[in-house]
């Protein structure tokens, strides 16, 4: 899929790109008062060297549709994210419900994202407020 681009300036075809555009069509020219129908409103090479620049952050930001942490975000997966911690005092053997667990920084415990697995088992030891649960 491509886009055939004759607007004035650059935005136009940086947005094509970002809703799915392969293909970009755009008149450049070596001067934009050079005699012709297209020059006025053509690219000069430092506007494209700029479009293409752009088009190309475009594409990386855009990725590959696998969504994945950045290398910048996985140092700080452990503090930003949280875990399953004892709300209260938990005796071993009663059973992990909403009243008695929580969720807290950091996110080195059991992720919340498992929080329904742990929801109605059986405490395997005694857990103090703000343990973290295991498994």
């Amino acid at each position: 899929m491509g886009y055939s681009d004759h607007t004035l300036g650059i935005e136009v075809s940086i947005a094509a790109v970002a809703l799915g555009a392969e293909v970009i069509e755009k008149h450049i020219t070596l001067d934009r008062s050079m005699l012709g129908p297209d020059h006025s409103s053509s690219l000069e090479p430092d506007e494209l060297k700029v479009m293409v620049q752009s088009i190309r952050n475009i594409e990386k930001a855009m990725g590959d549709g696998i969504k994945r942490p950045s290398s910048s975000e996985k140092k700080n997966m452990p503090i930003a994210r949280k875990s399953i911690i004892a709300a209260t005092n938990i005796k071993k053997g009663e059973t992990f419900s909403e009243e008695n667990l929580t969720v807290k920084r950091p996110g080195t415990g059991i992720s919340p994202m498992n929080w329904d697995k742990v929801i109605g088992k059986g405490a395997n030891k005694d857990y103090e407020e703000d343990n973290f649960i295991e498994l």
